[in-house]
């Protein structure tokens, strides 16, 4: 079979499997691993993502296949940004551009009558009736326009606030009448991602689809679903990155996260297995979907081997910094929002002198970071912050390496507390003590093995002590990693890519690979989906 891009899949593989991102790929370890240690493991995979702009893009990340699908956006709900609302204000104009249009407009005619009352060509008694007359006009005119105009703000406001009246109302009305099938009303987007993937999805025949994360889910279970009409055998696996409940909501629509929620519990059950991040996160999705088995946990830790996927060299992080080899880096690295609490970073450095802060970000262009390096020059340490881009995924452990601490400042929230995130696992593999708020999960295990400090989350004084603790002493914290070897060992993609070959592999008994007189699997190898 030829593929929509041209390509033709070469040696017979154990099975075809298309694996969904709803991002770019580059930023996202935990794919683009799993793409290509599947790829290694004897699978024809095809990563499918969002392209930023009109333009597909496409490369081979190892044995596999990366492919970037361009989503129009068409069904946001602010597309064409209507704000009427004539119970609430029956005043405001029906888009906040219009707004804008007629606040510049009667500005533009202000500024002409203006010009006009200076005009010394015509000064006669007419004129001045004239000009009266536009000026009483352009007064009433304005006041009118000022009224719509904060009309128009307050109804946007009112729109963007989950705990305003009406907009509760409208939600709880959607969720009452349709159930978890509301997101179709509360989040229209959704059907954009399946439009862009779909018809690509249904044009490869997977034998698996692998869904990552909750938005994924619907677009890969009505595919599958479109599959099996047809007669097609197919299995669907969802990978559950975060606790979706505990998260917070991504932009300030108060629809989205009540629509995300339902859309996820619609489609959950329809996986035929389901990997997840941690422990603790496979007890909620048990408890929350109904689940009739266990999720398989795959933790998301670095490659320490293998082919490099770039011959380019590692970048040095110290060199990137401007810094010599005795200066001491505390390192962040992943993504940057106001609750990862990177501000403590910044806030803290007029207290630690020598301490420099190297921010691995994919954009330091962004609104956050941006406000993170204005406020460090506010402080008169801005010669000490630097803002690094990402390193290609398997580089990125002797990258980091360079830095003196690992620093995980987020705060408290219920998805924060249950997994050991990326970062955790690469500060570890680059032998770095980490400095990490008392969130549960990685907090624990800060104090248990001894590799690091642990500070109040958001405590300013408290994060200073860590630091301090951990420069006094960094020997103490390194120490863990020669003595546990064990743990590490654990804590590689390796190690977890044999377990999701695993799963593949009950998935689909005839490419298990069997050890020689081992039976195969059986039909009775429970999997896991939501009860009946």
């Amino acid at each position: 079979m030829q593929i929509e891009d041209g390509t033709v899949p070469g040696a017979p593989s154990r099975g075809r499997v298309v694996m969904l991102v709803d991002n770019d790929v580059v930023r996202d370890s935990r794919v683009q691993k799993a793409a290509k240690s599947m790829a290694e493991a004897g699978w024809e995979v095809h990563l499918l993502g969002s392209a930023r702009g009109k333009r597909r893009r496409s490369w081979d990340l190892g044995g596999a296949r990366v492919r970037l699908l361009p989503v129009q956006h068409v069904l946001l709900r602010d597309r064409h940004g209507v704000l009427r609302a004539m119970l609430r204000r029956p005043l405001a104009y029906g888009h906040p551009k219009v707004a804008d249009y007629r606040r510049r407009l009667v500005q533009s005619r202000r500024a002409d009558l203006a010009a006009a009352r200076l005009d010394r060509k015509s000064r006669g008694p007419a004129r001045k009736v004239w000009l009266l007359a536009r000026r009483v006009t352009a007064k009433l005119q304005s006041r009118w326009v000022a009224l719509r105009v904060r009309q128009t703000e307050s109804l946007a406001a009112a729109r963007g606030n989950p705990r305003a009246p009406m907009e509760r109302l409208a939600i709880n009305f959607w969720m009452k009448v349709l159930g978890d099938r509301a997101w179709r009303v509360l989040q229209r987007n959704l059907w954009d991602w399946d439009s862009a993937y779909g018809k690509v999805i249904d044009k490869l025949e997977p034998d698996i689809v692998h869904a990552n994360d909750f938005r994924m889910l619907g677009v890969a279970a009505r595919s599958v679903r479109r599959a099996r009409a047809k007669g097609r055998t197919v299995k669907l696996v969802w990978d559950a990155h975060e606790f979706l409940p505990g998260i917070r909501p991504w932009g300030s629509d108060p629809r989205w996260h009540p629509a995300m929620c339902a859309y996820e519990r619609e489609y959950a059950g329809d996986a035929d297995a389901v990997v997840t991040v941690s422990e603790a996160l496979a007890d909620r999705l048990i408890e929350r979907h109904g689940l009739r088995g266990r999720p398989t946990v795959v933790l998301n830790a670095p490659i320490t081997g293998g082919e490099p996927s770039t011959s380019d060299p590692v970048p040095d992080m110290r060199e990137m910094c401007g810094v010599g080899p005795d200066t001491p880096i505390a390192v962040y690295s992943g993504a940057a929002a106001p609750q990862r609490g990177l501000d403590i970073m910044i806030e803290a450095l007029p207290r630690l002198p020598r301490l420099h802060v190297a921010l691995v970000v994919s954009s330091a262009g962004s609104e956050y970071v941006r406000g993170l390096v204005a406020r460090a020059a506010e402080l008169g340490v801005a010669d000490r912050v630097h803002t690094v881009p990402y390193v290609p995924f398997d580089q990125v452990v002797p990258f980091l390496a360079a830095a003196d601490i690992g620093v995980i400042p987020i705060h408290h929230w219920p998805n924060h507390e249950i997994a050991l995130i990326t970062k955790f696992f690469e500060y570890s593999h680059a032998r770095l003590p980490i400095v990490v708020s008392d969130v549960e999960a990685m907090g624990d295990m800060a104090k248990a093995t001894g590799q690091g400090e642990v500070f109040h989350a958001e405590d300013l004084d408290d994060y200073v002590r860590a630091v301090e603790a951990v420069l006094g002493d960094p020997g103490r914290y390194r120490a863990v990693y020669d003595d546990r070897p064990d743990l590490l060992h654990e804590w590689t993609w390796e190690a977890q890519a044999e377990i999701l070959d695993g799963v593949y592999a009950k998935l689909l008994p005839s490419a298990a690979r069997r050890a020689p007189g081992a039976p195969p699997a059986g039909p009775d190898d429970q999997l896991i989906g939501a009860q009946d």
